[in-house]
């Protein structure tokens, strides 16, 4: 009957729930994002917001909500759209322009940001949060306008430290980022230049500005066909990218330039490579390692044109610009060498032994040192007037020669004063020869051996010695007083 019928219905499970109104809906909606939020659940706080706002797409506090999660997984983009559209919605809405104005400032865009907390300061002049990030705001603002006056004057390292402190308050600006990378590109920080844009490009793989720095970073390194494909790639992502262009241009002629000064080192054309690498380091003040390379090379040439100071300078000009550049120490040493300014290629080499500690860098050192142990004694060879390699001939012409010209006799007719200088020299005259004429005593010599520390005698008589090179006593005689050019020999 129908009461069974009845009875069976209500107790079935088909029963008819009226649908929630959209509204209290997307309330449902609102509270579970704001209970995942809470659990700093952003994504799933993201999710039940977007369920809020499709459910009621006319809510400005929905997108607010929105925007302050998509703020706290840093996608600041998405939520200026979110920030945007809620004040759209309600021009009243604080915490709408507050989330705008936090975004605009974390994109780098501090004049919108300012405009935004000026907006709130309008609507509650007493909001400190609004009062806070207004300074911020300003202060960003600051350190723009210096970071830009500072690169002008070429001052890198205090473009660094104004993007650093701009990044505090701007954290997704990338282009605080690129500018403080380019800038640490150019004072030689290659690894964190490259770590910052390869961060962007993780992000955004288009980017210009960011291929542009890793491009920089490896031009800078001497890599300059890795570093000619990002500029050509930044080109491609923006034609008109000014900077990418002219470090391309650069890279290619310093390439060519450096190519055809080392071709012409080859061919033994000095002269042309001497030239070749000096246009070259006209292209590019700020590669430091390619420029640190190129004044190496010159001073290579240099050494081989006999511009030994100028060779010199340019190893010092390298070594400013690199100061680990091994070779640039290496060479200058052997400058120092050939000049006979033996405590510097001892210090040099001494560098060069503690960063390389190898056996040709040991030889090199204690060679020096020996040069120098040497040139601190009497230097017998300049004493005589002669060369190190002299003959034995030649060695008893020049001591014939600088005996008779110091003779004390020559000078009898001089002061004093000139007496006593001339009889010293002549004594000295003396001590060379006995050292160099005698085959034992100039091999210990020229090994860089005290001879008195050896135990070889060093007691010698000049007169004795000028007596028996001329033939013995009453073998010679000087007359005249009218000057030292007045004397004759007489042999017995």
């Amino acid at each position: 009957d129908w009461a069974d019928i009845s009875a069976w219905y209500n107790s079935s499970f088909f029963f008819y729930v009226s649908p929630l109104p959209p509204f209290r809906e997307a309330e449902c909606f609102k509270e579970q994002g704001n209970a995942f939020y809470n659990k700093k659940d952003y994504y799933e706080a993201f999710n039940y917001y977007t369920k809020a706002i499709d459910a009621c797409p006319k809510n400005a506090s929905y997108y607010g909500n929105r925007a302050a999660t998509l703020m706290m997984l840093n996608r600041y983009r998405e939520a200026l759209e979110d920030s945007q559209q809620a004040v759209r919605l309600d021009d009243c809405f604080m915490k709408g322009h507050l989330r705008e104005g936090k975004c605009h400032l974390s994109l780098g865009n501090a004049m919108a940001a300012s405009r935004c907390f000026q907006k709130v300061l309008q609507l509650e002049p007493d909001n400190g949060q609004a009062q806070q990030e207004h300074k911020n705001a300003e202060a960003v603002l600051q350190y723009e306008k210096m970071a830009e006056l500072d690169f002008e004057k070429r001052d890198f390292r205090k473009v660094v430290y104004c993007m650093d402190r701009a990044l505090e308050f701007a954290s997704a600006c990338h282009r605080f980022k690129i500018l403080k990378a380019e800038c640490l590109a150019l004072i030689g920080r290659y690894p964190e230049a490259q770590s910052v844009a390869s961060d962007i490009l993780r992000v955004d793989s288009t980017n210009a500005d960011a291929l542009y720095v890793r491009g920089l970073c490896l031009y800078y390194e001497d890599c300059i066909d890795k570093a000619v494909q990002f500029f050509v790639q930044a080109l491609r992502m923006a034609p008109d990218h000014k900077k990418a262009r002219l470090a391309c241009r650069n890279a290619k002629a310093l390439k060519a330039k450096k190519e055809e000064g080392n071709q012409a080192f080859k061919e033994g054309n000095y002269e042309s490579a001497y030239e070749l690498y000096s246009e070259a380091l006209t292209i590019d003040s700020n590669n430091i390692k390619t420029n640190a390379k190129l004044y190496c090379n010159r001073a290579t040439v240099g050494s081989k044109l006999k511009k030994i100071e100028q060779a010199i300078e340019d190893c010092t000009n390298a070594i400013k610009l690199d100061e680990t550049y091994i070779k640039a120490y290496l060479r200058r040493a052997q400058c120092y060498m050939d000049t006979e300014s033996y405590e510097e290629a001892v210090r040099d080499y001494e560098k060069v032994y503690q960063t390389e500690k190898t056996k040709e860098h040991k030889h090199l050192l204690k060679n020096a040192q020996l040069e120098l142990k040497k040139s601190k004694r009497k230097d017998y060879y300049k004493v005589l007037g002669v060369g190190k390699n002299a003959t034995e001939d030649e060695i008893k012409k020049a001591y014939r020669k600088r005996a008779l010209m110091h003779h004390p006799d020559r000078h009898s007719a001089a002061t004093p004063e000139v007496q006593k200088e001339e009889e010293k020299k002549f004594k000295e005259v003396g001590e060379a020869f006995t050292v160099l004429s005698d085959p034992k005593k100039k091999s210990r010599y020229d090994s860089g051996h005290d001879l008195e520390d050896d135990g070889i005698n060093m007691d010698f008589d000049a007169n004795n010695i000028f007596r028996a090179f001329f033939g013995g006593p009453g073998g010679f005689s000087f007359e005249g007083t009218s000057g030292p050019g007045n004397f004759f020999f007489q042999f017995g």
